[in-house]
């Protein structure tokens, strides 16, 4: 069915979908994970956080702790001492999002040598078809019929799993 006949245009969609687009590019940046996941075990300092992420410069730490404390999902709190204390802690709505990230992060970590071994035998499996038919390893001029990938066939990395 068209979206002429639904009634349902583009803009509709869109306008439904960017507030759900937005908290998930929010949420999954490669730095917003990271702090969510470093913030997890309760109230840490920046400087801790610093430590804790690598390759996380002040100036994106700073942006991105910004944007979760907008988002609300971390709360700040500036303790009057001298220097200030500032500590970061996730607020509920981020800790059930932590629960997800985590499942998430174990089903990397249970499936990270399969997907590895999966990724060499489709670039074997490349370069071993562009090899016969000619082509260049990035597959151009090479037909779909030319390579099958098979995760049942025997000596596969599927097949192995099981």
């Amino acid at each position: 069915m068209s979206q002429g006949n639904t009634g349902v245009t583009s803009q509709v969609v869109n306008a439904h979908a960017c507030p759900v687009r937005e908290v998930l590019d929010r949420v999954s940046g490669k730095w917003s994970v990271q702090i969510l996941v470093a913030a997890a075990h309760g109230p840490i300092r920046f400087t801790e956080l610093e430590r804790s992420i690598e390759g996380i410069s002040r100036r994106m730490l700073t942006l991105t702790l910004r944007n979760l404390e907008r988002d609300g999902l971390v709360t700040r709190t500036v303790h009057p001492t001298v220097p200030p204390k500032v500590e970061y802690e996730l607020t509920p709505v981020a800790m059930e999002l932590h629960e997800t990230l985590q499942r998430l992060t174990n089903w990397a970590e249970r499936n990270r040598v399969y997907i590895a071994e999966a990724r060499a035998a489709y670039d074997t499996e490349r370069e071993t078809a562009a090899g016969v038919s000619g082509a260049d390893a990035s597959g151009a001029g090479v037909s779909g019929a030319d390579v099958v990938y098979s995760p049942n066939r025997p000596g596969s990395v599927a097949s192995s799993l099981k």
